[in-house]
């Protein structure tokens, strides 16, 4: 979620559970966080801890989905208390996310191919009817109705970024099934459709950048031209792939790129940071700008005029482990098995955390999600996690966030944490979505429009 709208949702949340410590409803303190009986995790048992995270996390988008649509929930609180939007709420961007999952359990031997081909099915068929607005979807949906659930007042029209997710991780599935069967070819042609429906250029209102939102109430009041690194990246990539509505090389270059001021000369904990991130007052941001993109989007040997994508992603994460290794503010906890930071809930609601805006919170899914760069410092939050800190994990896997500095914790998660965390320990592991993404051919025509070079 960019900060733009992680501060408004932050707002929000604020209001309900913004700082109460002590507040014993809403609030877990992690006094008594609890230590297993094993000593140490043997390297040998290193699968098995992946094998245990992946399956908790992927069920977040299988058993724990909304059972109509059956897309993901925008969050699941173990607590039952939904303050700020009903339990029924999907979130599109999110359940991108979830059918990639997905696509790792039935490789896992977690879900059934047969299954997973129902589930999929259902879910291309509820979004074929759900609300669009110029062939994009919105932030939220109503799993039960399709109708769209503001995600702020005048936010409830097109989203394009969320779209994109949604639309990286349907063309992963389609991928994923040859179509021989009479099911698969269904599967493989509704989601065709829905990707040939959207129309990217129109989001540009004829000039040369990229606008997130569009309402049907209050048109472009938004105002959000999509300019500088941000988590974005992917949604340039698939405007110009498209094969019906794509966008101009120029739009890339002249929004996004901003005529290459994009490119960055500075470093930060002595790692080149490569491009210049959306905030230009902070050198880094929030952990999700390297995995949302990148969930199908394979970094590994990409590059175009501006950067080269494996660097800029892998040194984002390396300055993450280096800034908790620092602990330049002497937050509690902090160190080489507790790391990383990215938006997500926190003592002062959902809240834009980075090593230049850290106020003591760590969220798990900043490190797991960043196994392809970072193995051998994400498997140790990992392992800590679940040897040293087990009242952390639930049903789901780890839960969104915790402060150690706080003493907080709450037992809830979002959708757009938990998704990333199995899909790119998979893409560590066997690259499998990273494989899938970048056969399509539609893509590889978009990348080559930019001027891409990939492996």
């Amino acid at each position: 979620m960019n900060l733009f709208k992680s501060l408004f949702f932050g707002c929000l949340l604020s209001l309900v559970f913004g700082c109460k410590t002590n507040d014993k409803k809403d609030v877990n303190v992690l006094e008594n966080a609890k230590l297993t009986a094993v000593d140490s995790i043997p390297e040998s048992i290193n699968s098995s801890l992946l094998d245990t995270v992946q399956k908790q996390t992927i069920n977040y988008f299988w058993e724990g989905a909304e059972p109509n649509s059956g897309l993901a929930r925008e969050r699941l609180h173990m607590d039952d208390v939904y303050p700020t939007s009903p339990k029924h709420t999907v979130t599109t961007g999110g359940s991108g996310f979830g059918v990639m999952a997905i696509l790792v359990g039935i490789e896992r031997g977690f879900i059934s191919k047969k299954d997973a081909l129902d589930r999929y099915l259902r879910i291309v068929d509820f979004l074929e009817h759900a609300d669009r607005f110029h062939g994009a979807w919105p932030h939220w949906l109503n799993g039960e109705t399709g109708k769209v659930i503001p995600f702020g007042k005048k936010d409830n029209g097109g989203d394009l970024v969320e779209t994109a997710f949604l639309i990286q991780g349907l063309l992963t599935v389609a991928e994923y099934f040859d179509g021989h069967t009479e099911k698969e070819k269904q599967l493989v042609s509704k989601i065709d459709k829905l990707w040939r429906d959207v129309e990217w250029d129109w989001y540009t209102k004829g000039e040369d950048v990229l606008y997130w939102h569009w309402s049907p109430s209050y048109g472009w009041e938004m105002n959000f031209p999509v300019s500088g690194y941000n988590e974005c990246l992917i949604m340039y990539v698939l405007a110009a792939a498209s094969p019906t509505h794509p966008i101009t090389k120029s739009v890339y270059e002249k929004g996004w790129a901003k005529d290459g001021a994009i490119v960055s000369d500075k470093s930060f904990y002595d790692l080149p940071v490569v491009l210049n991130y959306e905030h230009n007052n902070f050198l880094t941001g929030p952990l999700f700008w390297a995995h949302y993109s990148y969930l199908g989007l394979n970094p590994k040997g990409l590059s175009d005029q501006y950067a080269d994508y494996w660097k800029l992603t892998q040194n984002q994460a390396k300055i993450h482990y280096k800034y908790a290794v620092a602990n330049p503010k002497n937050f509690k906890g902090y160190g080489d098995s507790l790391w990383g930071f990215t938006s997500s809930y926190s003592v002062k609601g959902y809240y834009g955390h980075s090593p230049e805006n850290d106020i003591g919170v760590v969220s798990p899914t900043a490190a797991l999600s960043s196994f392809p760069y970072t193995p051998k410092e994400s498997m140790k939050v990992l392992e800590n996690i679940y040897k040293n800190h087990d009242s952390l994990v639930g049903k789901y896997g780890p839960y969104d966030a915790v402060s150690f500095e706080h003493n907080w914790y709450m037992p809830r998660y979002l959708a757009i944490d938990q998704g990333p965390i199995p899909v790119m320990i998979e893409n560590y592991r066997t690259g499998l979505l990273w494989d899938l993404f970048m056969k399509n051919k539609d893509v590889q025509s978009g990348l080559e429009q930019l001027g891409f070079k990939y492996n």
